[in-house]
């Protein structure tokens, strides 16, 4: 960072031959693990060294494979001690390594990078968490994360309030959503097979058109919603079509049985299925028409409407947390881009209204939304868009004078 230093660093450098040190609480196959491993990947090919800085966990192995270093580091355990050995640990590494750039992905690493950055010539990234914090109590947490010479954050949902907080600019954030597996989440990937034995599966009939809705079945992702909008679609002469709820329904047992008591009052349970936990999602959703994300309260991450756009689908979903970022839609847009529709959320004339503007698509234009959808789920949520993001955070930094 910009004050403190005892060594100096020439400025103008590119990513080839430059040393960049992540940190991450554990390479466990988790959002920040993982996107460390795309990005890993990406600085190696650019002839950069790519080390991590974490608990264990089985990335590590993934890590190594691929050409980069780990270095065991535990962060996140509240104790002092441990806490200045690890300051002292990182300063070392910093200076034995020659790492230009640490990249803190956790508060307590963050915490421990601004310490390090503060003797050693580095310039420092963080990334914001992906849920915004929900207390003063929490803010607190995030103060380290705040105080970085570059900040990136999932979405403009988890940034807002550490920005008012801190009163940090907007343009001083760069938005880097968390990637998904777009060539696992490709339509051109899926065996037909596998679409047609789930159609079997599910009793569809070959006409029924598929209105899918993925996610755990359970209070917070609203599906209680779907059959009050089933009827109103009913009523309106939208036939032939099938609800479908793919998810773990047995956690929430209760809550799964009251979605399909709920159709069968509203005289719609022929149109319903509860599918429980489907391990083959890519064809779940390349059986879909359109899918449905009727979420009442904030995901985590929001993926099922990353990857829905992936394999293609048109996407209807509620405008709580980052799901609306998510969707290319107006006014953020323009029209002609769009790939789906907002909803207000827990409103099913809302959403019926929504979801019937996608079901009355004639086959050019849900063609040319599907093209879209998938290009736009390439654009943003891909490991490869994903990693180029931040090399571009990078080499920004790498080109300016301390």
């Amino acid at each position: 960072m910009s004050d403190g230093f005892t060594e100096t660093r020439s400025s103008g450098r590119t990513l080839a031959g430059a040393t960049i040190l992540q940190i991450v609480p554990a390479l466990r196959e988790e959002a920040s693990a993982r996107t460390a491993i795309h990005v890993a990947t990406m600085l190696l090919q650019a002839g950069a060294r790519a080390l991590i800085a974490g608990a264990d966990g089985p990335l590590v192995g993934e890590l190594k494979s691929a050409g980069g270093e780990w270095i065991r580091l535990a962060t996140e355990k509240a104790n002092p001690l441990r806490s200045r050995r690890n300051v002292r640990a990182l300063e070392n590494l910093i200076a034995s390594e020659r790492v230009d750039i640490v990249h803190a992905q956790c508060a307590g690493g963050a915490e421990v990078a601004r310490k390090a950055a503060a003797k050693i010539a580095v310039w420092l990234v963080t990334t914001l968490p992906d849920v915004p914090p929900a207390s003063v109590r929490e803010l607190s947490r995030t103060a380290a994360l705040a105080r970085a010479d570059c900040i990136i954050a999932p979405s403009v949902y988890a940034a807002t309030p550490v920005l008012d907080h801190y009163g940090i600019p907007r343009d001083q954030i760069t938005i880097i959503p968390r990637p998904i597996d777009t060539a696992l989440f490709d339509p051109s990937a899926v065996p037909v097979e596998h679409i047609d034995a789930l159609r079997k599966a599910w009793r569809i009939a070959p006409g029924d058109r598929v209105v899918l809705t993925p996610g755990r079945v359970a209070p917070w992702n609203g599906q209680v919603l779907l059959p009050d909008v089933a009827r109103i679609l009913a009523g309106q002469g939208y036939r032939g079509t099938v609800f479908v709820i793919v998810g773990e329904n047995r956690s929430n047992s209760r809550y799964a049985r009251s979605v399909l008591e709920q159709a069968q009052t509203r005289g719609v349970v022929a149109s319903f299925r509860i599918t429980g936990h489907c391990p083959d999602m890519p064809a779940a959703l390349a059986l879909a028409d359109v899918v449905a994300i009727t979420a009442i309260e904030p995901p985590v991450l929001g993926r099922d409407a990353a990857q829905a756009q992936a394999m293609g689908r048109p996407l209807v979903t509620t405008g709580v947390g980052v799901l609306p970022e998510q969707v290319a839609v107006p006014p953020y847009l323009p029209e002609d881009v769009r790939t789906g529709w907002v909803a207000a959320a827990n409103n099913p004339a809302d959403f019926a209204r929504a979801l019937g503007l996608a079901l009355s698509l004639d086959r050019t234009a849900y063609h040319a939304m599907s093209a879209r959808a998938r290009q736009f789920a390439e654009y943003m949520f891909s490991p490869q868009s994903v990693a180029a993001a931040t090399r571009a955070v990078y080499t920004s930094l790498l080109t300016r004078k301390f």
